[in-house]
């Protein structure tokens, strides 16, 4: 027995004779022997209370230290009440019930939401088939190029709704276990002049914006007015391609060279700088990312840049498509002495300086 127990079974004893002897006098009973029996019932039931609010105590302590840790867990998919996840820069993730189609086994696996906004001419089919590449990604090309899909809001979020529910069938639809799936968009294509009934839409929906433009826009002016060129002339045995799949077809419509309107040339150049600043401000409150082409040519690993931002596995992505134009831009513009006479001395005089890689 140690000497704490001891002295709490002494102390106990004296407590229990105390109650004995006041109720001897209270009841004014005639004294009698100490029952041994009556002793230890009353030690035994004073050692019950002893124990009930120890145990009270020390499951209050308990409780106290599961709140505390409870409340220093945070779940990150669930931002806390009234914070915007995009603005913790995780995209949202959903899982699509498509009419069309089951989703089988891939029914839990989660959707993250995203729209390529570029301009044409811009490497955004070339960066599309990219994306496509990867074994989760499904972006279905440029589908307001069609008017009736775009000729209001109603009919863009009839058309957003149908895409980022799984329910638009195209090539590239991985469908079933799709882990991000989109479309390319250009800026003339009803985003801009519905720009408000959009960006509600993608902060709602939680649909990531991913902007492609081009660097040198002297460039792109001249893929322009080539491919309209094309569409025309057809030189590719009678058939009209904006992109291509060998160095033989590249060769053959590089070989137009169009004339630039030098007196309105600076013009459209501040034209498309001021659609891509208006861009940028319309969707400024989504969670996007600015790319351009030209860098994505010299440093590959901006894709798996891409990747991350979509919260996509990192693959390797590969394209089939050619470059059309390459070498000296020089060599691609027929009025060059016009254009060059017209940009030196400006803000644009950059452009001259860059060849095509």
């Amino acid at each position: 027995m140690t000497p704490t127990f001891g002295l709490f079974l002494v102390s106990a004893t004296s407590m229990a004779e105390f109650f004995y002897d006041l109720i001897k006098d209270t009841l004014i009973v005639k004294p009698c022997k100490k029952s041994p029996i009556l002793l230890m019932m009353i030690v035994l039931l004073l050692a019950m209370l002893c124990g009930v609010l120890i145990s009270s105590i020390c499951l209050k302590q308990i409780n106290t230290n599961t709140n505390v840790k409870l409340q220093d867990i945070q779940v990150i998919d669930k931002p806390p009440h009234g914070i915007n996840p995009e603005q913790l820069g995780i995209p949202r993730v959903h899982y699509p019930e498509p009419q069309t189609f089951s989703r089988d086994e891939c029914v839990h696996n989660p959707v993250r939401f995203f729209a390529i906004l570029s301009m044409q001419r811009s490497g955004s089919g070339w960066f599309e088939t990219l994306l496509n590449s990867h074994t989760n990604v499904s972006s279905n090309g440029e589908i307001f190029s069609k008017l009736e899909r775009r000729q209001n809001a109603s009919a863009i979020v009839d058309t957003l709704d149908q895409v980022y529910n799984l329910d638009w069938l195209s090539s590239a639809s991985k469908n079933q276990c799709s882990a991000a799936v989109g479309l390319k968009w250009m800026l003339n294509q009803g985003v801009m002049a519905h720009h408000e009934a959009v960006s509600e839409y993608f902060s709602r929906r939680g649909v990531s914006v991913i902007f492609l433009f081009r660097r040198n826009l002297l460039c792109r002016m001249v893929s322009v007015i080539a491919n309209s060129h094309d569409r025309y002339a057809k030189l590719l045995n009678g058939t009209h391609k904006s992109h291509v799949h060998s160095p033989e077809e590249a060769d053959i419509l590089s070989t137009y060279k169009p004339s630039i309107n030098s007196t309105s040339l600076i013009d459209d150049l501040k034209q498309v700088e001021f659609t891509t600043a208006k861009a940028l401000e319309y969707f400024n409150s989504t969670r996007h990312i600015v790319l351009y082409y030209e860098d994505l040519i010299k440093n590959r690993t901006i894709l798996k840049d891409v990747q991350k931002f979509l919260r996509l596995p990192v693959m390797e992505l590969t394209s089939r498509q050619v470059k059309i134009h390459k070498g000296p831009l020089s060599m691609h513009i027929k009025n060059w002495d016009d254009v060059s006479k017209t940009l030196n001395g400006t803000i644009y005089e950059r452009f001259l300086h860059t060849d095509y890689r």
